[in-house]
């Protein structure tokens, strides 16, 4: 054993020689490298030049340089290998550098220096920028014949030169030769990239050009050097990269681009940018762009997808902007796709298929005869027609076949069967409003909300209507007309309803519900407006209400909070003062109210360090008990548990009641609870900040699995809902796989959630798969009341107007976020976060809060008349064509349809042929088409 631990060292240092030999020799191979012919006369040649310079005669000087400079810029190489010149004048670098020390200022000096840049690529080392600091020495401006390597390289070093300075102006670049980079400023930095954007722009380096931009914080200076063919390539990549840009830089982007696209005529590109920056100024200009009628009404329309009304001249263009047409051009979609006949709900239920159907005599109930109603006005909605409601022999028994609030949702959803048809919807919903039926004629007042939302009218039906039932002394009636204001006016930042409403707010005497839809229906009114009034109002109202005892606990208080948050939808910028005030409020719903307002702040914007907050939240438990407590817990424990001598433990010896340390430690339990219940709000906040985003659903998808395998309770019923939001409307198999193993959780509320979200994720495809999962978990909880109701709900969900309406609050090739639709399907979450509370109760009605984000997946094509006209599209999936050279596919997989035609997510629509010019940048929705004057018929 000692002589093999004595020959152990002996056996390395062996190693070592033998491995520092072999380097040698190959060091020494390399150095003695035979060149071929050919490269041995060019290295002779540039050696002859570099011994020239460091002659005494003078005049050989600038032939040298000369002959240098075109060696240097003539050497073809690989992209793989360093172009011969540079790597043969690299041992000669610093001579080079030297001399340029020595010799004085002028034209040859700065012709060194020139030569010197270039050849700083291959000797710069870490952290040092020769080549920008011999490119800052030289007057000559002559960059591009260098080559694109070069400029890319310098660039590089600029932006890296940019940070230091910018970190500290005072501190000097030196490298080792002793050439300084002076950091007095950076108007030189700016300068020298001002030089080398129009090389990039004009060599289809339109990303690096943005980049360096960015890094010099002068984006704003993009506009100038752009033209007609490089500005579409530009915008795209600067709207691709909001996402992924933190505040400010992510508003600098949509502003540059929205410039570009306003100086070269495309407006209704710019309008979705103006639409996105939320700045109505903006929004005027694009329209006040151009007199052509026909484009503004086209942008009129684009503007109405979002539910943003602004007071324009031209009525035809107001018109269009007002919605009025929508229930028109929908009717005509689903004629042209023979969808008319209505539908009952048993078509949708299939209950034959269903695995099993004993006991079938729950289906009768009255609870089930609403969710029967629910189905019917999801699946007919906008329709107008109906086989339970409008049909004259059934006109009116159906709404008496439920019972007490299940008669008020039920009269309601004839709203949603007349959805943007107002004037056919109001003469139906007249009967009602007549009933002596407190509940039929609340329904009917909430109905006249649903049935006037999204479309804005002069004669102001809503609020004639449902203005006087605000003072109403039946709660009933005054909720829903407090909620039919706010779905009927969502979007519309009407202050006549903040008049209306900010009394009912501050009344602390007021009840919790009524008080609490106020807040929700202002919220839904002006949101994202960041309104202080109102804001201001319920802060101070949460205030008043967390001194008296019990009313910030009441079920209905975090919709107030929910109001408050609506304000501030996708206003990060102001809402650190908001967040402060409301840390003030000494009760568990502060929590609640500083998640929602983040949540609404950065929805859609795929923010990865607020999703690491909530993340972060989610895994806070509650403070350990301390040993003490824990152990006079087991003394209290063992007393009671041996109440005498040999005694047992009897019921009448171990009474709970008689214990005031177990009754004690109930209420800690609660408080805990209640301590922690934001944190449900958390899980739905990281789906609402990553939605926007693909990458980012792909993640937080992974992270809600590690949730539900160690989340609390709480948590886990926040999930599936979390899923839901982040799918809306786009049923991908491996998120309604999930959500179906979910639905047989143990805890029912989780199971609910999931087949809730299961509807939200299908809502409005008619999946075949999806279809067949909820027929299953009907058969499953066929004796369980609250389990079937949801799966129905949920069923009426996935057939949403028959396949051809969408939840997805996103438009426009999916670049804007409706905040309006946000809100709508926010408000419902929040519900279901309770469900048991809200939805299973008798606060169905809150279901309705979907009207706002239903909106048809359609495109109508119209003529200059506006009247709808056939053309042939192709329709595929989107290809993302960021970065790619010349004209790519922007879409895969397509099919040729005529219009109207459908649009699933994810897919795109073009023109066949050129036959018509769109005056929409992307075929979604209403466009309208103008006729090609240069078009030719070849086959005519």
């Amino acid at each position: 054993m000692a002589q093999d631990q004595a020959s152990t060292p002996r056996e390395e240092n062996t190693k070592n020689d033998a491995s520092k030999k072999k380097k040698d020799d190959k060091k020494k191979a390399v150095e003695e490298e035979e060149l071929s012919e050919e490269d041995q006369k060019l290295k002779s040649e540039l050696e002859m030049l570099v011994e020239r310079l460091t002659e005494s005669n003078q005049e050989l000087y600038a032939p040298s340089l000369e002959a240098l400079k075109t060696f240097i810029r003539t050497s073809t190489s690989s992209m793989t290998a360093v172009p011969k010149p540079l790597k043969f004048l690299r041992p000669h670098y610093p001579v080079m550098v030297e001399l340029y020390n020595n010799w004085p200022k002028g034209a040859l000096q700065d012709s060194l220096a020139d030569v010197l840049s270039v050849l700083g690529m291959t000797y710069s080392d870490d952290g040092k920028r020769e080549s920008l600091a011999f490119r800052l020495k030289t007057s000559s401006d002559d960059i591009s014949s260098w080559g694109h390597e070069y400029i890319r390289h310098l660039a590089l070093e600029i932006g890296e030169e940019y940070e230091v300075r910018s970190d500290n102006e005072e501190e000097q670049s030196k490298n080792t030769e002793g050439v300084t980079v002076v950091a007095s400023n950076t108007e030189e930095l700016l300068d020298l990239a001002m030089k080398i954007v129009p090389f990039f722009l004009k060599h289809n380096a339109e990303a690096d050009a943005v980049d360096l931009l960015l890094e010099l914080e002068a984006i704003e200076r993009l506009p100038e050097f752009v033209d007609e063919d490089t500005f579409a390539r530009v915008c795209l990549y600067m709207v691709s990269c909001v996402p992924l840009l933190a505040t400010p830089d992510d508003n600098a982007f949509l502003n540059t681009a929205f410039t570009i696209y306003l100086n070269h005529g495309k407006l209704t590109q710019a309008l979705a940018l103006a639409i996105r920056i939320d700045d109505e100024d903006l929004i005027r200009s694009v329209f006040t762009a151009t007199e052509d009628v026909l484009v503004q009404k086209q942008l009129a329309f684009m503007l109405a997808r979002q539910q943003y009304f602004i007071d324009l001249e031209d009525e035809d263009v107001r018109n269009c902007l007002a919605n009025t047409s929508l229930s028109e051009y929908y009717q005509y979609l689903v004629k042209e796709l023979n969808l008319l006949e209505p539908k009952v709900p048993e078509d949708i239920y299939k209950s034959h298929l269903e695995n099993n159907n004993k006991k079938r005599g729950i289906l009768d109930s009255a609870k089930q005869n609403l969710a029967a109603s629910f189905v019917n006005a999801f699946v007919n909605a906008g329709f107008g027609s109906d086989k339970l409601l409008t049909e004259e022999q059934e006109a009116g028994s159906w709404v008496y076949k439920t019972k007490g609030k299940g008669m008020y949702s039920t009269t309601a959803s004839l709203g949603t069967l007349f959805q943007w048809d107002f004037g056919n919807g109001l003469q139906q919903l007249d009967k009602y409003m007549y009933s002596n039926d407190e509940q039929v004629k609340a329904g009917a007042i909430l109905g006249t909300g649903i049935v006037n939302a999204g479309v804005y009218d002069e004669t102001d039906p809503a609020m004639a209507l449902l203005s006087e039932y605000v003072e109403s002394e039946k709660e009933s009636e005054k909720v829903a007309a407090i909620v039919g204001l706010g779905i009927a006016y969502a979007g519309s930042r009407r202050q006549d309803l903040v008049d209306m409403f900010m009394s009912i707010i501050t009344d602390t005497e007021v009840d919790m519900q009524v008080s609490a839809m106020a807040s929700l229906s202002l919220g839904h009114v002006f949101v994202g407006s960041c309104n202080g009034d109102i804001a201001g109002a319920i802060l101070q109202t949460l205030f008043e209400r967390s001194a008296v005892s019990g009313h910030l606990d009441n079920k209905w208080a975090n919709f107030m909070v929910l109001g408050l948050a609506l304000l501030f939808v996708g206003k990060p910028e102001f809402i650190e003062e908001v967040i402060e005030t409301i840390k003030a409020i000494e009760h568990p719903i502060a929590k609640i109210a500083e998640a929602l307002v983040t949540m609404c702040a950065y929805s859609g914007s795929g923010n990865v360090l607020q999703i690491q907050k909530f993340l972060h939240d989610c895994t806070i438990r509650p403070e350990e008990k301390s040993e003490e407590t824990t152990q006079e817990e087991t003394n209290s424990e063992a007393a009671i548990s041996t109440p005498g001598a040999g005694e047992p433990a009897t019921a009448e010896t171990v009474d709970p009641e008689a214990d005031p340390e177990a009754e004690e430690d109930k209420e800690e339990d609660k408080e805990e609870d209640k301590d922690n219940l934001f944190q449900g709000f958390s899980v739905l906040g990281i789906a609402a900040i990553a939605m926007g985003e693909e990458i980012g659903q792909e993640m937080v998808l992974r992270h809600f699995g590690h949730l539900m395998h160690y989340g609390d309770d709480h948590i886990k019923r926040a999930v599936p809902l979390a899923m839901g939001l982040v799918s809306v409307s786009n049923p991908e198999m491996k998120v309604f796989d999930t959500l179906s193993r979910y639905s047989h959780d143990n805890d029912l509320e989780v199971a609910i959630n999931s087949i809730f979200s299961m509807g939200l994720v299908g809502a409005g495809t008619n999946n075949a798969r999806l279809a067949q999962l909820l027929r299953g978990l009907a058969g499953y909880y066929n004796r369980e009341v609250d389990g079937l109701f949801t799966t129905r709900i949920a069923q009426g969900l996935l057939h949403l107007g028959k396949g051809t309406l969408t939840l997805n609050p996103f438009h426009t090739d999916r670049q804007i976020l409706s905040r309006v639709s946000f809100a709508g399907l926010l408000t419902v979450l929040v519900a279901m976060l309770d469900p048991k509370s809200f939805i299973l109760d008798s606060s169905h009605f809150l279901l309705y809060y979907f009207t706002n984000a239903i909106r048809p997946r359609m495109l109508v094509t119209l003529d200059e008349n506006l009247e709808p006209i056939k053309v042939n599209v192709r329709v595929g999936q989107a290809v993302d064509t960021v970065g790619q050279a010349g004209k790519p596919k922007t879409i895969t997989g397509w099919v040729t349809h005529s219009t109207p035609v459908l649009l699933g997510f994810g897919e795109r629509a073009e023109l066949e042929d050129n036959e018509y010019i769109s005056l929409a940048s992307s075929l979604e929705g209403v466009v309208v088409l103008k006729k090609n004057p240069e078009f030719m018929d070849i086959d005519n």
